[in-house]
């Protein structure tokens, strides 16, 4: 088990008292996205997840948790369905939903849903078997209370994201340099990085909270297929195999002398992730307009870093930097062009790639000690190809302190 049961009911308690300071109507959260359940469970299954308002438990409310598949190893994964006698957390057997009415009640009260991930046709089928009703003087979506409760990590959270930064940093900065051959294609390059992946221990797959965010492995191109324009919200682009796949690789581009390689992929371990960006140059020195561009965007991760203290406000920081920016420096800055360009500079991570908060307007709650942050200053060179950096960050209170190696400078091959 990776987490103890105090930690899961910990998350789940102070879940509990987030949705009374800001939906203080609610009496059921009810949740079907596999990183939620398994955030407070410690499993993921087939199944669907409810935590009632109980002012009178521990945690602040109950938690049942119906599987349908696999009963057995919810059972053995999560801690928090050893105790037979625990009334408060049930493990329940499903058919259907049915089966969860009759043993906690059809009436759930006022609920909140995940907005972003609960499919109507869901919502339409626990209709059939509960009575509820939604709040009508806010949307009744939990999405950003669990969210903004993610994303200040506990330290054995941290420590997974410690560990997933180390192996991000070894595989960026010390295996890929090797793989590098003269014409090679993108597709070849993504096969020998994978399995360098994976002997590092990575997990095998990258999530998101974005819907239908879809990708083999992250954004990688050679030459200018790193300034191509893409349906994914970052500053990143790449060509992809075809437009049934745009944020594949593309296996007809060869890499050739005075390619530069863009490589921005995320990392995980055990759930957790890293997000980290490298820039290689192939065969040659770099041009010194790459590579101006290129400290530029190093030169603005520093700046934001050292601001990654409790406290501060994530849209004053978006607004401060941008707001100090010369034309000629906003030029392609965040984007593949002027186009393309993403109204935000860095991310937090954890349990998916794209977490709270971001540093970008609109977003004023102030940061907090633990929060994970990748910051990802980049800039488009015409002609040549998408230079800049990323790396992860925990929130302290001396500043940003990262956990995959710090913006390098562009490793020529």
């Amino acid at each position: 088990m990776d987490f103890s049961i105090e930690e899961l009911r910990a998350r789940r308690s102070k879940f509990a008292a987030a949705m009374n300071r800001y939906c203080s109507d609610w009496d059921t959260a009810i949740c079907i996205d596999s990183v939620n359940q398994y955030y407070f469970t410690g499993t993921i299954q087939d199944g669907i997840l409810f935590i009632c308002k109980d002012r009178t438990a521990p945690t602040g409310s109950r938690l049942f948790y119906g599987v349908r598949r696999s009963f057995p190893r919810a059972a053995t994964e999560s801690p928090l369905f050893q105790n037979s006698e625990e009334t408060s957390e049930k493990l329940l057997r499903m058919c259907s939903y049915r089966d969860i009415a009759e043993t906690i009640g059809s009436d759930l009260g006022r609920v909140y849903l995940e907005g972003d991930t609960m499919p109507v046709a869901v919502l339409e089928r626990l209709k059939k078997y509960f009575s509820f009703s939604l709040s009508s003087e806010k949307p009744p979506f939990l999405d950003s209370v669990i969210r903004g409760v993610r994303s200040v990590k506990s330290e054995t959270e941290i420590r997974l994201i410690r560990r997933s930064g180390e192996a991000h940093r070894i595989l960026l900065e010390e295996r890929v340099p090797r793989l590098f051959r003269e014409g090679m294609t993108e597709t070849e390059f993504l096969a020998e990085l994978s399995a360098e992946m994976y002997r590092l221990g990575y997990q095998g797959l990258t999530r998101f909270h974005q819907i239908q965010a879809e990708m083999s492995v992250g954004q990688i191109g050679f030459g200018t297929n790193s300034l191509y324009p893409s349906l994914f919200d970052g500053p990143g682009g790449t060509k992809g195999d075809s437009p049934a796949s745009p944020l594949s690789v593309d296996g007809k581009r060869r890499l050739k002398k005075g390619d530069p390689v863009f490589v921005d992929i995320g990392f995980g371990i055990k759930g957790y992730h890293s997000d980290k960006t490298q820039v290689y140059f192939f065969g040659t020195e770099p041009p010194e307009e790459f590579r101006k561009a290129h400290q530029f965007c190093m030169d603005i991760q520093n700046r934001l870093a050292d601001q990654l203290v409790p406290g501060a406000i994530p849209a004053k920081l978006y607004q401060d930097l941008m707001s100090s920016l010369s034309s000629e420096e906003l030029d392609r800055f965040m984007g593949v062009d002027n186009h393309h360009q993403v109204k935000f500079l860095g991310h937090g991570i954890g349990l998916n790639i794209d977490e709270l908060p971001v540093i970008a307007k609109g977003f004023d709650e102030p940061l907090e000690e633990n929060m994970v942050i990748a910051l990802e200053p980049k800039k488009g060179v015409v002609g040549i190809g998408l230079a800049g950096v990323e790396d992860t960050y925990i929130v302290k209170p001396e500043g940003g302190l990262c956990v995959t190696g710090g913006g390098r400078e562009i490793i020529q091959v």
